[in-house]
């Protein structure tokens, strides 16, 4: 494929989009758009990979322009993984959410706005420069709004404006970060700033490096900043929550490893910082799901405590440490998604998510039991599935440079996740219910 195809994984959401608004009144082209779409986005991203797979990049200016006015897209290894992965997943929530009563996937709002979210999540991972990194956030976000209110209740919406009103604030974090980045450095393309932030003042580099942490931490819900995902997530629509879940704080983790490498990180000196925040986000996380009576509360503070894995390989700042990161996001995108979707059928199914009043479905739905079953058993770390080969080769990282204290902290982690796995197995699929549905 050529560097012109890169625009595809952005073009063909956006399209699908406006035609499935323009044909409201015929629901099945509109259905058979989106998937067709969605397809075509998988297709095109696997051609991508398959053009990168040697390390090589692919770089489009469109319209010809210059880097430094113009729109750049590049390419590379790991955001053309990242590109397989979440169109994968965008196009298996969305054959879930056509069977979800809470999503109307047929109706008139639902594809149109979907389709643009998966515009906006490709355009992340695609774009070469901070500015359009902050339109993609935007397009991303103006979707997700949406998204998080659509059909629900009062509480739904009262929690999703906390969610809205979060994102607002970091948007506006993001774009001072951006404006103030250019002043200093005059370019705001990131190849360009990678020269160019090593000439400024220490100092100054530093501030910058902290700001986009924080922006990009908000989006990530790392430590102290994730206290909008437990309240925002859980009250969204189960397709909604799962795509969110297993996809969006990942954009924020992807930004983070960008920039962190890219621009303000040191190659081979372990970053103090980040490796107390990785602890900090895996104990408040796993803490958090240890306390809560509700499957999706459960997954929903277990997306944090995993998000501190990702930021632990990252702050290591080893080739063995960020290929351990990669894969840890690749395995958490696929294997939390999942388990949204199987908590989905199971309060779809009850009627509730509440522990207390669920028991039994091993009895009564043994597939969905073995559903949940697998993905809690990866993400718990066991053997011999990803999760475990994730943790594993995370730990072997800390090891190498000496970081004991948070490899223990990461194994008490991963040892109090399986016991909140064991908890939901317990209260859904094995027990009685101690209260009537």
């Amino acid at each position: 494929m050529n560097a012109a195809s890169a625009a595809l994984p952005i073009a063909l959401p956006l399209g699908a989009a406006a035609l499935s608004m323009a044909l409201w009144r015929v629901p099945r082209i509109r259905l058979g758009i989106a998937v067709g779409a969605l397809l075509a986005t998988i297709a095109v991203s696997v051609g991508l990979l398959v053009d990168v797979a040697d390390g090589s990049v692919l770089v489009s200016r469109i319209g010809g322009w210059e880097p430094t006015v113009g729109i750049v897209l590049a390419v590379d290894l790991f955001s053309a993984i990242m590109l397989v992965v979440s169109s994968g997943m965008l196009l298996m929530v969305f054959v879930y959410a056509l069977g979800s009563p809470r999503t109307e996937a047929t109706g008139v709002f639902f594809q149109p706005v979907y389709l643009v979210l998966a515009a906006g999540v490709s355009a992340c991972f695609l774009t070469g420069d901070l500015f359009n990194l902050f339109v993609a956030f935007e397009i991303t976000l103006t979707a997700s709004y949406v998204l998080i209110t659509y059909g629900g209740s009062r509480a739904q919406v009262r929690h999703g404006m906390t969610y809205i009103v979060i994102s607002l604030l970091a948007s506006t974090l993001f774009i001072t970060a951006v404006g103030l980045t250019y002043a200093a450095t005059g370019t705001v393309n990131m190849a360009e700033l990678s020269v160019r932030l090593a000439d400024i003042d220490p100092g100054l580099r530093s501030g910058l490096g902290m700001l986009f942490l924080v922006v990009f931490g908000i989006k990530a819900a790392i430590f102290p900043l994730f206290f909008w995902l437990p309240d925002s997530y859980p009250v969204a629509a189960s397709p909604v929550t799962a795509i969110f879940a297993g996809l969006l704080t990942k954009v924020g983790v992807y930004a983070i490893i960008r920039s962190q490498t890219l621009l303000f990180g040191n190659a081979g000196e372990p970053s103090a910082l980040l490796l107390v925040v990785a602890a900090l986000t895996m104990t408040a996380g796993v803490l958090g799901a240890i306390a809560q009576d509700d499957v999706k509360r459960i997954l929903s503070f277990h997306i944090i405590s995993q998000i501190g894995y990702m930021i632990f390989g990252l702050g290591l700042f080893t080739v063995a440490g960020l290929a351990a990161t990669v894969f840890y996001v690749v395995h958490h995108i696929i294997v939390k998604t999942a388990l949204f979707l199987v908590g989905g059928l199971v309060e779809e199914g009850t009627g509730t998510a509440a522990l207390r009043r669920l028991g039994g479905l091993l009895h009564t739905s043994p597939v969905l039991a073995a559903l949940f079953a697998l993905p809690a058993l990866s993400l718990a770390g066991l053997p011999p599935f990803s999760g475990f080969v994730a943790k594993l080769t995370l730990i072997q990282s800390g090891f190498d440079i000496g970081s004991y204290a948070v490899v223990a902290v990461a194994l008490g982690v991963s040892a109090l996740t399986l016991f909140s796995m064991v908890k939901i197995w317990n209260g859904v699929f094995w027990g009685k219910a101690d209260e009537p549905p």
